[in-house]
This record gives C-alpha cells, sequence and structure tokens, in this order.
C-alpha cells in the first residue's frame, strides 16, 4: 500500500473522520512485516471495544479546531472510559442486575426511545427544505425580530377575569396608568393579583404578542385577556438592538427547516393515529383532554418539546438572536 503523509490527508477531511480512516488504513498492515492492526481498540476480558464505538463517542463531541494530536488524546481518554464502563457492565451482569425488573423496565424504555426518535428523524428527514427566496423574505417580514429588534422592560399585573375588570383595566391602561397605580386600586378593592418586571429581547416574545408590543412607545401600556385571567402590560423602556440580515438567515433557515420538519412529523402522527386503534383505558378513558402531538414546532438553538399554545416556536419567532 502507498504511504500517505498524515497532515495531508488530513487537509480534505474532518479530523475525525481523518482519525477513522487513518485507524482503516492500519489494518491494511505494514512493508515492515508488522502485525496488521484490526478494528478492536481493547479487550476486556471476552469482551470487544471496537474502533467504531470510539469514534461513535467522538462524534458526538466538538472536536472542531482540534489537532490530530488533540483528537488521538481525545481516543485515548474515551478508550479508558469505555474499558471503565464495560468492566462495570461485566458486573452488573455477573450480579444479574439486568434481571432486575427496574433495569429490565430501563432498559426497554431506552430502547423505546431510540426507536422512536430513529422513525422520527426517518420522517423529518423527507420534510421539504426552505428555498434560497423564502429565508431573506421572512427576514424582510419581520422587522420587529430583526431589522427593527428592540429589547423590552415590562411591567405586568395579571388578575383572575371578573366581570368588569376587562373594561375597568383597558381605562385604566388609555389614562396612561402607571403598575403601582394599578395594584394600588387593586389592593383598594381587595382583588388579589400577581406581577413581575421582567427585561426580555424580541424573540423571547411570542410572534401574535410580540407585534402588539413592539407597536407601544415607552411608557405605554396593553391589556391582554384571556376566559380564565386579564394582563396589565406596561412598557417601561426599550433599548434597539437590531439584527442584520447576514447574521440573522443562518438561523431563519435553520428555523424554517425545524418548522417544516415538526410539521411533517405532526401529520405523520396524525395519520398514524387515525389507522391505529387506541382505546383508552382506566381513569384515562374518562379524561377530554386530547394528548399533544409528539413534537412541536422547534426553535433554532432550542430542542422540540410540548409547549403551550401561546408560546409555540412559530408564535415566538426566531430565538437566539442577541
Amino acid at each position: 500500500m502507498t504511504s500517505m503523509k498524515y497532515p495531508t490527508l488530513c487537509r480534505p477531511v474532518s479530523l475525525l473522520l481523518c482519525f477513522a480512516l487513518l485507524l482503516g488504513l492500519s489494518a491494511c498492515g505494514n512493508k515492515d512485516g508488522k502485525p496488521a492492526a484490526t478494528q478492536v481498540a481493547a479487550k476486556v476480558g471476552s469482551e470487544e471495544i471496537s474502533v467504531h464505538q470510539i469514534n461513535q463517542v467522538l462524534s458526538r463531541s466538538n472536536a472542531a479546531g482540534s489537532t490530530p494530536a488533540e483528537v488521538q488524546a481525545a481516543s485515548r481518554e474515551v478508550l479508558e472510559k469505555l474499558i471503565d464502563q464495560q468492566l462495570a457492565v461485566s458486573q452488573a451482569i455477573e450480579n444479574k442486575l439486568d434481571r432486575s425488573p427496574e433495569i429490565v423496565s430501563a432498559l426497554e424504555a431506552a430502547k423505546r426511545d431510540i426507536l422512536a426518535r430513529a422513525y422520527i428523524q426517518k420522517v423529518a428527514g423527507t420534510a421539504t427544505k426552505a428555498s434560497a427566496d423564502e429565508v431573506p423574505k421572512y427576514y424582510a417580514a419581520h422587522p420587529e425580530l430583526f431589522s427593527a429588534r428592540r429589547i423590552f422592560n415590562i411591567q405586568e399585573i395579571l388578575v383572575p377575569a371578573s366581570p368588569g375588570m376587562l373594561e375597568q383595566l383597558r381605562s385604566m391602561a388609555a389614562a396612561g396608568k402607571t403598575t403601582e397605580e394599578v395594584a394600588a386600586w387593586l389592593k383598594g378593592k381587595d382583588i388579589k393579583f400577581g406581577g413581575g418586571n421582567a427585561t426580555r429581547p424580541a424573540e423571547q416574545i411570542p410572534l401574535e404578542l410580540l407585534t402588539k408590543v413592539h407597536a407601544l412607545k415607552d411608557g405605554q401600556n396593553l391589556v391582554l385577556d384571556t376566559p380564565q385571567s386579564i394582563t396589565f402590560l406596561h412598557l417601561a423602556a426599550s433599548q434597539s438592538a437590531p439584527v442584520d440580515q447576514a447574521a440573522a438567515l443562518p438561523r431563519i433557515e435553520q428555523f424554517l427547516n425545524n418548522q417544516r420538519a415538526t410539521e411533517v412529523i405532526n401529520a405523520d402522527i396524525k395519520r398514524l393515529k387515525a389507522s391505529t386503534s387506541i382505546t383508552y383505558m382506566g381513569e384515562f378513558a374518562k379524561s377530554d383532554v386530547s394528548p399533544p402531538l409528539v413534537a412541536q414546532s422547534p426553535t433554532p438553538n432550542t430542542p422540540a418539546a410540548p409547549m403551550d399554545k401561546a408560546q409555540s416556536a412559530i408564535e415566538k419567532g426566531v430565538a437566539g438572536l442577541k
């Protein structure tokens, strides 16, 4: 086999791939007749730890910018940890811990989670990617998130919904009352309320609410209502913090792709539910609450997770732009 210089080989590929490739090349044998290497990195008793296992762990680490020597050192560290792990696994089996009901249940749960994630990833891979035109259009359509982005200092008072309360608070908001004045009025009426003060960038506010908050000038008020509660919102102060297009476009693209993947996943889960017999049993048969779909729209740099509708990622817009 023709010899290759290590630094030259590493230039066109990532360090992790380079390291894995070099290990594979070493298995071809050497000119000096030394025994050829194998894909087994170590044997712990009768159990083998493979180079593939090491590479799998390394692939999940952040090795960007690492030198070949650093990658090799990291692989040695990973191998030692895998050896420690295998020793513990062997002892667990010898002590029959793998037969414990709790362990059996945990292993089964892990298997279910891995298989479900694998299927979800497969379905997500069928989603159409955002086009080159859509990304800048999203930037232009949401100046409150980007070109005219602001950081808001918001004061809130939250009260339970009651007859006449919405009209009263709207009247106080229009009159320019402060949260202190509203709080004093509520105390005088012996009405229980909550409140708080928070500084939030635009991307941390639900998009439906953000359009309303963005329209406010410093010192102005807004009243929001739900069937259960009413919120008196006062914009104490704000500051301009725009995000230029070059910085925003990669994250917008990621957001749009994540959003479409979520939509595809939810549609597929809905299809599966419609075509599968599902019977709720016991106390769950009495519940009228429908369980959430497996995924909600994720925002860039955040994992997908079930969220309240008012806090859904679609409404929140693109998070992480600071």
